[in-house]
C-alpha cells in the first residue's frame, strides 16, 4: 500500500501553521504511519491561495481536507490510521 499523503497549506508567519506543522510531525512520529508530507506556500499558488486564504493552516489527506486552522492530534492520529489501511 502506498503511504499516506499529507499536505499542509500555510504561509510564511503563520503561527498556527507552525503549531499544524509540529502536530503534523507529532503525530506521525507517534503512529508510524507511512506518510508523505509536502507542505505548500499558499502564497505560492494562486488557486490555493484563492481557495484556502482565510483558512489556514489547512491539513489534507490523500487529497481531502481533514482540518482548518486548529489540528486535533487524537483526531488526525485516528484518520491518518485509516487511511493507511
Amino acid at each position: 500500500m502506498p503511504p499516506v499523503r499529507v499536505t499542509l497549506l500555510s504561509k510564511p508567519g503563520c503561527h498556527l501553521c507552525d503549531d499544524a506543522r509540529d502536530a503534523v510531525a507529532g503525530v506521525l512520529a507517534e503512529t508510524g504511519v507511512e506518510a508523505s508530507v509536502e507542505e505548500l506556500n499558499i502564497l505560492e499558488d494562486e488557486a490555493l491561495n484563492a481557495r484556502y486564504w482565510d483558512e489556514i493552516p489547512v491539513v489534507l489527506i490523500d487529497d481531502r481536507v481533514h482540518t482548518i486552522w486548529r489540528v486535533d492530534p487524537a483526531r488526525l492520529a485516528t484518520a491518518l490510521q485509516e487511511a493507511a489501511r
